[in-house]
This record gives C-alpha cells, structure tokens and sequence, in this order.
C-alpha cells in the first residue's frame, strides 16, 4: 500500500475538460499531474484526496489505484483478482460493489466481468473466513472500480461513490439536465472572469447558473454533499473525520461574495420555476435571477460578459423548427449582445450553419454519448458591416 503522505491518484473527467481538470488539480496543489484519455493521473497526500473530492468541478470520480495486472480471459481475470490480498483493504464484515470499464476485445460485457471479480474476491473471504462479505450496491464499504485496457487491467478504490456530477443541489429537473461537471467544464472554458455579465438564455433547469455562480463565488461544488466513498472506509486509509473537517472548513473559509449580475432566460414557465427551486436549492439565489421570457425578447443588461446556451440538438424536433431555432439565436446575438462572447453547445453541426456568424473558437466535448462542439462567437458593434466588407474581399 502507498504511504499515507503519497498517494497515487487518477481524476475522471469527460472527454474534452482534461486539461482543464489538470490546471483545477494544479491550482489545488496536486503533484505529478499527468493527462490521460478523460482521466488526469496525480499524487497528493490523504488530505488531498480529501480535498479533491470536496473542490475539484470538473471531476466525475477520484480513484485510488491498488494493482495492476495482465488478464487475458475470465479465468486468468478470477485469478489476478483473487491474488489480490483483499484483507488489506476491507474486512469479511464490510460490503462491497465493483464497477467495470473496458475497452477491450478479450471482454464484451462489464456487468459479467463485475461479476467474476466479486465471485474471486468472495471466495476468498469465505475460504479464510467461512464468511464472505456483501454486496451493496447503494453504499458499500468499499467500492472497487475495474478498468480494462487489452490485456491490462487497473484495479483501483473509488473514494467518491456517487459520481462527483452529483453535487447534492439539484432535485427539481427538465428532460435532458446538462451533467453539472459539463457545466462547470463549459464555464471554465469560456475564460468568464467572475466580474463581467454571464447570461444563459436557454437555461432549461439552471445547471450552467448554478454552476457558473458557485465558480465564482468560489463555493465547493461538494460543499451540498452528504456522502463520499471514503467516508466509509475504514481498513485502507480509513477515514479521519478530524482531517475532513480541517479540509472543509479552510474550503469553505475561502468562499467570497461579488454578487455578479448572472441572469438566465427560460421560455417554458414550468420549467423557469423549477430552475428558481434548484437555485434556491444551491444558496445561489442572491446572484442568480431568472428571466420567464423567449431568448429573442431577452433584455441584455448594459456592459461586456459572457453567454453560454445550451440548446435542442434537434433529437425530438423537425428540421425546420431547429434551423429557425439556430438561425434566432445568431440574429439576436447580433442585434442584443454587441461586447459580449457567446458560445453555444450542440451535436448538430448543419443547426450551427443556420447561426449566421462565424465561430472563432471550436472546442470537441461529450454530453452523454453525443460528441458536441462548443463554439465560440465573438459579437462587436459593426458585426454586419464588417462581415459584408469581407463577402466584398476587403
């Protein structure tokens, strides 16, 4: 087992906020940072771990590795496993569940291969102990996170549990809630400043608000949770409360409050008040305000900012519809938000066309399974203009 005071750590984000998941952990104090696919490696003592779980917004999990072994089929996977001492890091009382990631052709299904893996670790407490422990797929003392890469198989301790997306604030949803790691990866991204206007005015259930006034106002996005997966550990590095409230408090202690003007616009009423709910849900409502209104009839509060939409990619509407939707957006990026960056997100690369402007940035992300671009447009007095000087060659 690592020392206490060096543990080896990986971050999984989604695909796309890597980078930014590595300048978080950096800013928080990580060592050896190393970016991976939709993981970034790092070392840090217990306290770290702690505070990455506690602070870091564009995180899904913190895993701890234990051992890396070589499988090539079901049997040689029990095998590996069950070569494991699992005593070290639980006990035949405790309870347990296994998640499995592969991207492998040796295997077709990671419930079955879960499956395997408990059955070996299973057997072993019950050959030693007559006992075994249980399943708990809910809140296990320990839970075990297998990722299998061709023939290399990564057997690691998650000590968040619930995904980390899950911050706690959020209980009243739309049809398709952008993921909150997604939002706070999106804020990142656009170089807000914390000062400046931010303005969503699509903003479905308020996730990018919420996420956006958090980031500024430096609130921990695990600041609404109850429950990580450490918290129940208590063979491996088992949790030290007095440590996690250190760690809370000095976090919490770093909170500020500018009260920046973050406003978001939702055309359906029902869903605009279950935003209001989730705001109020966030102790965010003293920032946030939002808008019952069309995105074109919007009234753009005076100065410079930043807006980001997050718009149907038109799975559920017809061609037109979408096509009419895009184009309203760019034409009232034009006529309402002259000094402001607009981005919108969205897998649909032929809606983006019907914009009309010309993106100055494009950034590859996943909501979900759907590869999307973030794209960036710059809006300035005398848009128009310059745009028609350029169709001349000028």
């Amino acid at each position: 087992m690592e020392k206490v005071n060096d543990i080896k750590m990986i971050a999984k984000t989604i695909f796309g906020l890597e980078q930014t998941l590595a300048d978080e952990l950096l800013r928080l104090g990580a060592k050896e940072v190393e970016i991976h696919n939709r993981a970034v490696g790092f070392v840090g003592d217990l306290g770290f771990l702690y505070k990455a779980n506690l602070c870091l917004r564009t995180a899904l999990r913190i895993l701890v590795p234990i051992e890396t072994i070589t499988v090539f089929n079901e049997k040689s996977l029990y095998e590996a496993i069950q070569s494991i001492d699992w005593e070290k890091y639980m006990n035949v009382t405790d309870t347990l569940s296994i998640d499995t990631v592969l991207n492998s052709d040796l295997f077709t299904h990671s419930q079955y291969v879960s499956q395997k893996a408990k059955d070996a670790i299973v057997d072993q407490f019950r050959a030693k102990f007559a006992e075994r422990p249980s399943v708990d797929l809910e809140k296990p003392t320990i839970k075990i996170n297998l990722h299998i890469f061709n023939d290399v198989c990564t057997v690691s301790l998650d000590s968040s549990g619930e995904s980390l997306h899950k911050r706690g604030y959020r209980d009243k949803t739309n049809l398709a809630p952008i993921n909150e790691v997604l939002a706070a990866g999106l804020v990142m991204l656009s170089g807000w400043d914390k000062r400046t206007n931010f303005i969503d005015p699509m903003c479905g259930s308020g996730t990018i608000l919420i996420e956006a006034a958090l980031y500024a106002n430096n609130i921990p996005p695990g600041y609404f949770r109850e429950d990580f997966g450490f918290m129940r550990w208590n063979k491996f590095m088992p949790f030290d409360e007095t440590l996690w409230n250190t760690i809370f408090d000095a976090a919490v202690n770093k909170i500020t409050n500018h009260e920046q003007t973050i406003i978001g616009g939702e055309l359906s009423s029902n869903v605009a008040k279950k935003a209001k709910e989730n705001i109020k849900l966030a102790k965010v409502d003293d920032v946030v305000s939002i808008r019952n209104c069309d995105m074109k009839d919007f009234e753009v509060p005076a100065g410079r900012g930043v807006v980001i939409i997050n718009p149907p990619y038109g799975e559920r509407m017809v061609k037109d519809n979408i096509e009419d939707l895009y184009k309203m957006m760019g034409d009232t990026f034009k006529k309402k938000f002259a000094g402001y960056n607009c981005w919108i997100l969205s897998s649909n690369l032929d809606a983006f066309k019907h914009v009309g402007l010309r993106p100055t940035r494009k950034i590859t992300l996943y909501n979900g399974q759907l590869e999307c671009k973030f794209m960036k447009f710059e809006i300035y007095e005398g848009t128009k203009k310059i745009h028609k000087l350029e169709g001349k060659g000028i």
